[in-house]
């Protein structure tokens, strides 16, 4: 890459990269036979472990495949859109046909021909309601971009359950659930999310859904109520003054003096904050845009490795690696992942983090950001893209100086969703900026 870029550049340099280091890994990876896709790679992306199909990444495979076929930019031409939306509409079967289990909950794993599996520790077929909010998700991004009827109605099914297990406290969360007392921002942050891939969805094509929300409202209506909820719940309660976001707090709001009251996930926070920033351009709330970009920055700051470049996995509310008390808390799954991978780099991680500082400065012009932007994208595409072009895609998982290591950080897969979506959303962003937003923005 060259000191100097322009919108055009980059765009340039995204589009290759998406064409020629990602996608041919994941177009190979379709299951031809029984439907669905492989992803049970190891971090090399050189061997297939497993056949098993976690619906959690299925779900992600369907929006993808939908989101590339709908891409406002001219990245790609009619035949690959047709054959990205025949993806889609292949894994939405799959998942339709098999993901759904007599209680209307998802499976949170499959074997490959969609037959639900138990899921340790807990031995639970439905182990995760975050394997129906991807489902959702994903079919209702194939239902806004094909128009089928039949997936809207689908998702919607699923969303209103999810919803019903949500208010009434009856949901699992592997694979790291919330210990009684907490509670999690990664609920109001992916239900922010999936309700406006929703939404998106009933506005393309409302006729398929159900006649009203539950509420008896519109069904729009109800939808946008909804993510209203979501993002003031979000930045009302889980957002401190300074911009810090915590990722646990008490289950009456208030903030915990414990390992997991400190503790922050950057990638997390940063990610949402690009969520919060669509949700408040969707619903006229123009005031949190400005708030998402402050927590989007402070979060950028916390999590920097100084030492070696790039985000790290955990950090403490206050800098540097999570500490507090964990008295009680010993056995917490989630108190485990934080002490043994707190100062991981993860590719998810960082890829969210490229497209939030990109939109974050595309709306302020605020110069901390383009350094942010130009610090994280040159740790990215100097750490984690695949040596061999051969295999391609990125390396996901590494130690904090950037050395890949093989492990499993929260499912046993590789997976194409972050790195491709926010690709994605870089690439129609720069479109935005080039067409003439300002096409100095990314110029030093």
């Amino acid at each position: 890459m060259k000191d100097t870029w322009d919108a055009g550049t980059l765009r340039a340099f995204y589009e290759d990269h998406l064409k020629r280091v990602l996608l041919p890994f994941w177009l190979r990876s379709t299951d031809e036979k029984y439907g669905g896709f492989f992803n049970c790679y190891d971090n090399l992306g050189e061997q297939l472990v497993s056949t098993d199909k976690y619906t959690w990444s299925q779900g992600r495979f369907v929006w993808m495949y939908a989101k590339l076929a709908s891409m406002s930019t001219d990245t790609f031409d009619s035949g690959e859109r047709d054959r990205f939306l025949e993806l889609a509409r292949g894994g939405a079967k799959f998942l339709m046909d098999h993901c759904v289990l007599e209680s209307g909950n998802c499976a949170f794993v499959m074997d490959r021909a969609g037959v639900p599996k138990l899921n340790p520790p807990n031995e639970r077929y439905d182990s995760s309601i975050f394997a129906d909010c991807f489902v959702v998700a994903g079919l209702a991004k194939y239902a806004a971009v094909s128009g089928d009827s039949v997936s809207l109605r689908f998702a919607w099914t699923l969303y209103r359950s999810v919803i019903r297990r949500i208010e009434s406290g009856s949901y699992e969360m592997a694979p790291y659930p919330t210990p009684d007392g907490y509670r999690s921002h990664n609920i109001p942050m992916i239900l922010l999310n999936v309700t406006q891939e929703l939404l998106e969805a009933e506005e393309a094509l409302g006729a398929a859904g159900p006649t009203n929300g539950a509420d008896g409202s519109g069904k729009t209506e109800w939808l946008r109520g909804k993510m209203t909820a979501f993002l003031l719940d979000i930045m009302g309660h889980f957002v401190d003054r300074d911009g810090v976001l915590n990722e646990m707090i008490a289950a009456d709001g208030s903030r915990v003096d414990s390992l997991l009251g400190r503790y922050c996930n950057p990638g997390h926070s940063i990610e949402d904050m690009w969520f919060v920033i669509h949700a408040a351009e969707k619903l006229g709330l123009e005031p949190y845009i400005g708030r998402a970009v402050r927590t989007a920055k402070k979060m950028v700051e916390l999590g920097w490795d100084d030492q070696y470049g790039g985000l790290l996995l955990f950090a403490d509310r206050d800098g540097g690696q999570p500490r507090g008390d964990c008295s009680g808390l010993e056995h917490e799954a989630m108190v485990g992942q934080i002490g043994q991978n707190w100062d991981n780099k993860l590719w998810w991680v960082h890829s969210e983090a490229l497209y939030t500082t990109m939109l974050g400065y595309s709306l302020t012009r605020d110069e901390r950001l383009l350094a942010d932007y130009r610090a994280i994208h040159e740790y990215t595409f100097r750490t984690f893209p695949h040596p061999d072009e051969r295999i391609g895609e990125w390396i996901q998982i590494r130690r904090r100086n950037g050395e890949p290591i093989s492990k499993v950080v929260a499912l046993p897969v590789k997976d194409p969703y972050h790195i491709i979506r926010n690709v994605t959303l870089i690439i129609e962003l720069l479109e935005r900026m080039e067409k003439g937003i300002r096409t100095e923005a990314l110029q030093s």
